[in-house]
Order: structure tokens, then C-alpha cells, then sequence
């Protein structure tokens, strides 16, 4: 794996043939496991390792009727991260798919940003966890999420 710098600020380490397979496909590394629902949340990822993931998402545009940011937005937010960091651990010709999501939501976000940063807590050969902590602009937690993700070959 080496390391990729395909933007300012952005720091994967992603391996080459990752990046090919997404850039074929007309997909930024920045966005490149959020497919078009991560596109249409605005969700940016910043850092991606097997270990680490680390992502954006504006409130503005995510946001249920009553101006706080919607529940299924984070819960998208953290299955993107973790599912990143499990695809990256899986490996070549490999892919990863979440099979258990579990979030609570502490409190509400009204506007900015919000950060997950997804922690790998077991990879194993056929199954890879990650916690994700979603912070708001003041680095408050809005929501703690687990995602358990089954890894497949190709």
C-alpha cells in the first residue's frame, strides 16, 4: 500500500489499484465509497486506512423538517466510514458489506459540519467492526455508531 495524496488535506492510503478501479468508474477518491447517495449528503472523506477513517458531512441540505440534522444522515455517514476501512482491510479482489448498524444520537446539529472518524475495533479474515464518532463543528459527539461489516471475496 502506498500512500495517496490526491488532494490538499486528504491523506489515504488507499492501495493503487483501489484508486484505479474507483477512477474508472469517473469517481473522486474524495468521495470514493460514498457512491451517489454519499455524493447527494455531501459526505468528503479526508483520511482512509484500514485502521482509520476519517469524513465530512454538511448539516445544511441533511436535515429533517424540524432544522436538526437527520438521523439517517449520520447512520450514512458512519456505514460509509466504517465500510471504507473494511474494504481497505479486506483487501484485493475482496469487498466488504455492513450487515450490522447501530447508532445513537446524543444530541442535535442545527448547521457546519460534522466529522465521523470510524475505529477499527476487530478485522478478521470474514468480518471487520468499526466505531464511528460523529462530532459536530465544536467537537461535541451528535451520534456513537458500531458497524459490523462481512467481508466477501469477488
Amino acid at each position: 500500500m502506498s500512500e495517496q495524496q490526491p488532494e490538499p488535506g486528504i491523506k489515504l492510503n488507499v492501495p493503487q489499484d483501489v484508486i484505479d478501479r474507483f477512477a474508472k468508474l469517473g469517481v473522486q477518491p474524495a468521495t470514493f465509497s460514498g457512491g451517489e447517495l454519499g455524493d447527494r449528503l455531501g459526505i468528503r472523506i479526508i483520511e482512509a486506512s484500514p485502521e482509520r477513517v476519517v469524513g465530512t458531512m454538511p448539516v445544511d441540505g441533511n436535515q429533517q423538517p424540524y432544522g436538526l440534522l437527520h438521523g439517517g444522515a449520520s447512520a450514512a455517514l458512519a456505514e460509509t466510514l466504517g465500510s471504507i476501512g473494511a474494504m481497505l482491510h479486506a483487501g484485493p479482489g475482496r469487498y466488504a458489506v455492513g450487515v450490522d448498524l447501530n447508532a445513537t444520537h446524543h444530541r442535535s446539529a442545527t448547521s457546519g459540519l460534522v466529522t465521523g472518524v470510524a475505529t477499527a475495533v476487530f478485522r478478521g479474515r470474514t468480518a471487520a467492526t468499526f466505531e464511528v464518532a460523529i462530532t459536530d463543528d465544536q467537537g461535541r459527539r451528535i451520534t456513537s455508531c458500531r458497524l459490523t461489516c462481512m467481508l466477501r471475496d469477488t
